[in-house]
């Protein structure tokens, strides 16, 4: 069996993730404990009382510390991947799932990364929309048809039929209009607070580029797959400049799956609440198997499941 870890995106965050695991596993205890950010995580993550785990620069610290924390509990168990990606802030658990940074690494450049986005989209009047049942083709022809409204651009390729696109609110909402007239049967606003992986959003490529000049990165002991190239990076790419590129511009997630597909991939086990990745997966790749993990009783189980 070939196994892939792909860790969620913000999201599919709630209070009270991880509050189980950190009383039963020692493992995911240490990884939250060393976390090195400037608010009680412990307390955002597991009951959340003024009610900010939604706000991105709370909610990326607290999935990335969740995400290793689970990575090193399945480490233990001996459950490791072959190739390993994430949706969005999900890369980032993918790279330290792979060696190429630690876990209070991980944490320290989500709690970075969130703060840069949450600046770089302050006071935007924007907006994001999942668009169903609509092709790539005709939806990127209904985003041209309404750019002299402003910039809007598909962010998200998340699986066959369903498509995010972001911007501007008024083009955003244009090219939704559009979108249905071009035979899309839903076209649903999502509740964020910026236009993700977008242009917009070139301001906090700007501050990552500048962060990451100096980060140190260990060995990538596994593949990664990046959002924004849908596979491996390739011999011209580096990560520092694929991790610039890729809060600004579309996540290929649906190419991300044909590709683990073809590379042999024949289980993923999702990391991180919910289960919005399985989702993916089955709809762009029915014959691989998926697990979601995220509670005590989800780790049990797939360790028993891979032991049999």
């Amino acid at each position: 069996m070939s196994l892939a870890f792909l860790y969620a995106g913000q999201g599919t965050q709630h209070p009270g993730m991880g509050a189980d695991l950190y009383e039963a596993f020692p493992a995911f205890r240490a990884v939250v404990d060393a976390a090195q950010v400037d608010f009680d995580l412990k307390t955002v993550m597991f009951s959340d009382p003024d009610g900010v785990l939604n706000q991105t620069e709370y909610t990326q610290p607290c999935m990335v510390a969740f995400a290793a924390g689970m990575t090193a509990v399945l480490a233990e168990r001996g459950v490791t991947p072959a190739y390993a990606a994430g949706l969005s802030l999900g890369e980032y658990s993918a790279l330290q799932c792979a060696g190429v940074f630690t876990a209070p690494q991980a944490v320290a450049l989500a709690a970075f990364r969130g703060k840069a986005m949450a600046r770089a989209a302050a006071g935007r009047p924007c907006g994001m929309t999942a668009v169903l049942g609509l092709d790539r083709e005709k939806l990127t022809q209904a985003c041209r048809q309404a750019a002299d409204a402003g910039v809007v651009e598909i962010a998200n390729y998340n699986c066959p039929g369903q498509l995010v696109i972001g911007g501007e609110k008024a083009a955003v909402d244009k090219a939704a209009g559009l979108a249905k007239e071009l035979g899309a049967k839903r076209c649903l606003p999502l509740k964020v607070s910026g236009p993700f992986h977008t242009s917009l959003l070139s301001p906090a490529g700007d501050a990552l580029r500048e962060r990451l000049r100096t980060e140190p990165f260990g060995e990538m002991r596994i593949p990664v797959l990046f959002n924004c190239l849908g596979r491996e990076m390739g011999p011209g790419d580096t990560i520092p400049a694929l991790l610039e590129r890729q809060v600004q511009s579309s996540v290929y997630m649906e190419d991300t799956i044909r590709r683990l597909a073809g590379l042999g991939v024949d289980a993923i086990v999702e990391i991180g609440p919910g289960k919005a990745l399985s989702g993916f997966v089955k709809k762009t790749a029915p014959d691989i198997k998926t697990c979601a993990v995220e509670t005590v009783a989800d780790v049990e189980a797939l360790a028993a499941a891979l032991k049999g």
